[in-house]
């Protein structure tokens, strides 16, 4: 079917379209809200301005495509994403679910609420992305790019982040429960109030991040870069910062109950009582 044929069909208030081949389609600045394209081929597709509210593209080949769309509330659970520009889409309350994203650009897109449990986002570029409250347990994220994204309430519980580049996101009151973030890049960041109870931080980037009451209980900070954090109030307890470097750091009413300091470096650091360490 070609792109003609499709508007044709869809205008005369058509809407089941399943497992059509569009390969290489061009359907720029068009209406398909509501379609259901489930398990059809939109590999290197150019939807560029297009409407897909509420589309269905569960399970869909967009591989390679320009989606550069208004994907709000789209069903693309499981659906082959790798490639595809979504820069500055809109896949607010879209599903996401399983979805494979690798190496995808999303620079400025809006993902608040979207769904991307257990995606995979390996080396995708989310730079300056909005991932207000979306549920990203799970989600694959090795080497992807989040610099400057806003992750504000974001449930990444469980999630692999290995190398990942958050330099001066926003996660405030993120859920990071268990998430694996070696070698990760969080300088500038704002972590104040997340949750990151037994998080593997080894080799880890902090520096300057805010901190600020954040819950880092029982969590992996081995040989991380805590220069001139702000830990006010952070509950430190059972974590093991061995070789760590928090030199300037803010630690005022920390909790760093059973807290393994061996080798640290803190010169500088304000420790929990307000002294100064020399």
């Amino acid at each position: 079917m070609n792109a003609d044929e499709l508007l044709e069909r869809y205008a005369a208030n058509e809407r089941e379209f399943l497992d059509l081949n569009l390969h290489g389609v061009s359907l720029i600045g068009v209406d398909l809200s509501e379609i259901n394209l489930r398990g059809s081929d939109l590999s290197e597709a150019n939807l560029t301005g297009a409407s897909l509210v509420g589309a269905n593209l569960r399970e869909a080949n967009l591989k390679g495509a320009i989606l550069r769309a208004n994907l709000s509330e789209a069903n693309l659970i499981g659906a082959n994403i790798a490639g595809a520009d979504l820069s500055a889409a809109n896949l607010s309350g879209a599903s996401l679910r399983t979805a494979q994203l690798e190496d995808s650009k999303l620079m400025g897109a809006n993902l608040s609420e979207a769904n991307l449990s257990e995606a995979n986002l390996r080396r995708a570029n989310l730079s300056g992305a909005k991932l207000i409250d979306a549920p990203m347990n799970r989600a694959n994220l090795i080497n992807a790019v989040l610099s400057g994204a806003i992750l504000e309430g974001a449930n990444l519980t469980n999630a692999i982040l290995s190398g990942a580049n958050l330099e001066k996101a926003k996660l405030i009151q993120a859920i990071l429960n268990g998430a694996v973030l070696e070698r990760v890049n969080l300088s500038g960041a704002d972590l104040s109030r997340a949750k990151m109870i037994g998080c593997n931080l080894a080799g880890a980037d902090l520096s300057s991040t805010n901190m600020r009451s954040v819950s880092i209980s029982w969590s992996t900070l081995r040989g991380v870069n805590l220069q001139g954090a702000n830990l006010y109030r952070a509950k430190l307890a059972w974590s093991n910062l061995t070789g760590a470097i928090l030199r300037g750091a803010i630690l005022i009413d920390a909790n760093m109950n059973r807290t393994n300091l061996k080798n640290a470096e803190l010169d500088g650091a304000i420790m929990p009582d307000g002294r100064t360490f020399e």
